[in-house]
């Protein structure tokens, strides 16, 4: 099992803060404690081994990663970090109707967080905005099958 489970947070709206305190709770509801840490101001440094991290993440723009992500992603780039330690999951935000760009902030973060050696646990979950579903209604669901893959990893 892991030492602590730390969601990280980037958001324009809020939309992604709501569902990390779902995500949460649920896991709090399955006996696992975690943190939620906006992603202002953190560094690749927050990143330690034997923890596990859920990046919740919304999309803006041309499949932009929020603002208060953008600074982590690209310190995550300059400092290069050995994450082979490091279990995560990644629960995106986005809307269908920009196929092209649909999700691609969760993409980025999974592909950045894969090129140091981590170890993504499930399938990203892509939430649709443009299906009327609120993301916050798909987060406890998919915490649980979530922790549970992350338990048997």
């Amino acid at each position: 099992m892991v030492d602590q489970i730390k969601i990280l947070v980037s958001t324009m709206t809020g939309t992604a803060e709501l569902v990390a305190e779902e995500i949460a709770d649920a896991l709090s509801a399955k006996g696992e404690e975690a943190e939620i840490l906006l992603m202002d101001d953190l560094g690749a440094d927050i990143l330690k081994n034997g923890a596990a991290y859920i990046i919740c993440t919304s999309t803006y723009g041309q499949g932009d990663i929020p603002d208060n992500g953008q600074a982590f992603i690209n310190n995550l780039s300059l400092a290069s970090p050995d994450l082979s330690g490091i279990k995560y999951g990644v629960f995106a935000l986005g809307d269908l109707t920009y196929d092209q760009t649909f999700c691609n902030a969760g993409n980025l973060f999974d592909a950045a967080f894969q090129k140091y050696g981590a170890t993504r646990v499930g399938d990203i979950i892509r939430h649709d905005a443009s299906t009327g579903e609120l993301p916050e209604d798909q987060a406890a669901e998919w915490a649980e099958e979530w922790l549970e893959k992350l338990r048997a990893a």
